[in-house]
């Protein structure tokens, strides 16, 4: 069984940093990352990487957030420099396996002004 499971969300004043961790279980992944949501708006990539460190970010986070993988412990990391209030969301992580995609609970940051 696959199990997603992220930590490390939390509250924030804007232009502070938060490092948000995810553990993927029950088989191998391919491709791992993030995506956000925030009330009354769609999900939204945020960044991923693959298992041979291949990344991609959304627009709006570029330059500020950089994510990174543990092959062997099929671990994801998000790390979050110059937060800022738009960033406040419920952060997703997922897992690409051959079974599928998988997703975490999801783990809750707010930016403060």
């Amino acid at each position: 069984q696959v199990q997603v499971v992220e930590s490390g969300g939390g509250l924030v004043q804007a232009g502070g940093s938060l490092r948000l961790s995810c553990v993927a279980s029950g088989s191998r992944f391919e491709t791992m990352g993030w995506y956000r949501q925030a009330p009354e708006k769609a999900r939204e990539l945020v960044a991923t990487i693959t298992s041979g460190g291949s990344t991609n970010y959304g627009n709006s986070v570029k330059g500020r957030f950089t994510v990174s993988r543990e092959n062997a412990r099929n671990t994801v990391y998000l790390q979050m420099n110059s937060l800022k209030p738009e960033d406040t969301a419920l952060y997703y992580c997922f897992a690409n396996s051959y079974l599928g995609v998988h997703w975490g609970q999801g783990t809750q940051v707010t930016v403060s002004s």
